[in-house]
């Protein structure tokens, strides 16, 4: 009932407001929805000889005295309570206005263009990207004269630096190229000929062609060159084994390429499948005997140099080729690289196994381990090992990656 009759006394003042609208609007008029109060100048103003109040304000006053006098079970609390009690606001009786700026005429806003310059930058593509490592340990192993188990003092220095540029067109191409060079000494007291010896020795160039068949596989053309930079040796020996440009291989391969993408990218590289492939191999030295020998033209120590018969300086033969090329990143400070290289003219076969442990010691201090088994039925037959051979070597020095 009371909400009903509150309702109609802010009808009634809200009817008054609408019929002049000239008029400022006071904020008495919150007194009509706040809790019924019974306030002082309501009925003061009713008894008044004058009124100067506005036309909202009677009616407010108006309304609020109907219900003083008809329903006072209503009223709540008065003035002076809300007074003491200091929640009774004063600045509610301030009327409000609406200060308004008129103007004759607004200023004119600029013109703007529809199409606004812009500054277009174009970025070259980057289709070559390069990088490379490289390393250089040291590797000493001392033994005393009287050891009790015997065995020989040896000093040896490896050096390595790998280099790679590839292009990738980010659609149908791609050229890959990578420069291996290795070369290692090595000197033991039990040699009386030679001071120094090469235990490691490589230059090999990697060169490969690829048109997109699908998403990993390619059509490859791939060119394998390679040699080596020192005199092959052998402690006590005064024979040449091999040299630079003897022998010297070049293999040509037409076929497939495989991008190899495993374990979250931490095995990655490509596996190369060329059924159609030429190996041609050449030797420059004349003689590999030493001059001294009792017969310097006798090769029987050394049958078919690398292959060669004795007469010839070269070697040609078709046939077919892998070659895989793989790195697998087993923790944050071991990595595993691995290359398997095979040719066979189907009436000889050469099989190549590279593999490198490397352990991260720190930013600049690696710790290798090479292990290298390889076969080749064009070499000499060894009683124990058969065509079978094998290298090995533990080193720890300084790298760097760029």
């Amino acid at each position: 009932m009371r909400k009903l009759f509150i309702s109609i006394a802010a009808g009634c003042a809200l009817s008054a407001s609408a019929a002049q609208p000239n008029d400022s609007v006071s904020g008495s008029a919150y007194r009509l929805f706040a809790p019924l109060t019974f306030y002082h100048n309501v009925s003061a103003g009713m008894l008044a000889l004058s009124n100067e109040s506005s036309d909202v304000d009677e009616a407010v006053d108006q309304a609020l005295m109907n219900v003083y006098l008809n329903r006072p079970d209503l009223v709540e609390a008065t003035e002076t309570q809300l007074e003491e009690s200091g929640s009774l606001r004063q600045d509610i009786d301030q009327p409000i206005e609406q200060k308004v700026e008129l103007v004759e005429h607004v200023a004119p806003q600029p013109d703007e263009p529809e199409i606004a310059p812009a500054e277009v930058v174009v970025t070259k593509p980057k289709f070559w990207t390069r990088k490379g490592d490289g390393f250089l340990q040291f590797m000493q192993n001392y033994v005393s004269s009287n050891w009790y188990k015997g065995g020989e003092s040896t000093y040896s220095l490896l050096g390595s630096l790998t280099l790679e540029a590839n292009y990738d067109n980010k659609g149908k191409w791609k050229w890959d190229n990578k420069l291996e060079a290795k070369l290692g000494f090595l000197t033991a007291r039990s040699d009386s000929l030679h001071k120094w010896k090469a235990n490691e020795d490589l230059l090999r160039l990697t060169s490969k062609v690829g048109l997109q068949a699908t998403k990993r596989w390619y059509y490859t053309l791939q060119l394998l060159a390679w040699t080596q930079f020192a005199r092959g040796l052998k402690s006590n020996d005064h024979r040449t084994y091999s040299d630079f440009f003897s022998p010297f291989n070049l293999n040509v391969g037409l076929g497939m390429d495989y991008k190899v993408e495993a374990f979250d990218k931490k095995l990655t590289g490509t596996v190369n499948l060329s059924p159609i492939a030429l190996n041609y191999r050449y030797v420059g030295r004349t003689l590999f005997p030493n001059q001294n020998t009792a017969n310097p033209t006798d090769f029987s120590w050394f049958p078919s140099r690398h292959g060669i018969d004795a007469d010839k300086h070269y070697l040609l033969d078709p046939g077919s080729q892998l070659t895989a090329d793989l790195q697998w990143k087993l923790s944050e400070t071991v990595t595993w690289k691995s290359r398997l290289w095979g040719f066979t003219s189907y009436h000889r076969a050469e099989v190549e196994w590279e593999n490198t442990f490397q352990l991260k010691v720190s930013k600049y201090i690696t710790a290798n381990i090479f292990l290298y088994p390889r076969f080749d039925d064009g070499n000499v037959y060894d009683d124990d090992l058969g065509y079978f051979q094998f290298k090995e070597y533990t080193s720890i020095g300084l790298s760097y990656s760029f």
